[in-house]
């Protein structure tokens, strides 16, 4: 069992944080199986809403997965409580916003899509916004100025236990 964390960088611009919310949030992953090597070609994603019952009856995972190459049964399960916000005192450097407990697999790619809440310096919400193109750009009608999050990236880490 590894642990991983998903960490973004981007630079906030009147933006107090950039958060994922609820528990239908969907984090896209393409997940390669460490049994094979096999990365799936195809966007997969997994929620804190949904669970499956793993083989054997030992429990759920977020998702459970068996690979299209060696047939080994993999399962991917996210943290909650490694769900975090990506706020204004880390804009610019590399911060965790989800974690991640694999077995027999892990992420390689992640698709940022929609769905994030982003909070302005003037507690503005925006709801359901679209970082797929990894940049973002609004404008806070209570502060008068322009909101942006720009330079978005990703990095997967590997957790000490």
């Amino acid at each position: 069992m590894v642990k991983i964390a998903l960490e973004i960088n981007a630079f906030l611009e009147n933006v107090s944080s950039l958060q994922a919310v609820g528990e239908e949030f969907r984090w896209y992953l393409k997940l390669k199986c460490s049994s094979c090597g096999e990365v799936s070609s195809s966007w997969q994603y997994v929620s804190l809403s949904e669970s499956t019952e793993t083989k054997g009856g030992r429990g759920s995972a977020s998702m459970v997965q068996k690979c299209k190459m060696c047939g080994r049964e993999n399962h991917l399960d996210i943290l909650n409580e490694h769900v975090k916000s990506y706020t204004v005192d880390t804009s610019g450097q590399y911060a965790p916003v989800v974690a991640f407990e694999c077995r027999g697999l892990e992420p390689k790619e992640f698709d940022i899509r929609s769905g994030w809440v982003v909070t302005s310096c003037f507690n503005t919400l925006f709801e359901d916004v679209d970082l797929s193109e990894k940049e973002w750009y609004d404008y806070d009608e209570k502060g008068n100025q322009s909101v942006s999050i720009t330079e978005l990236t990703y990095k997967f880490v590997k957790l000490k236990k």
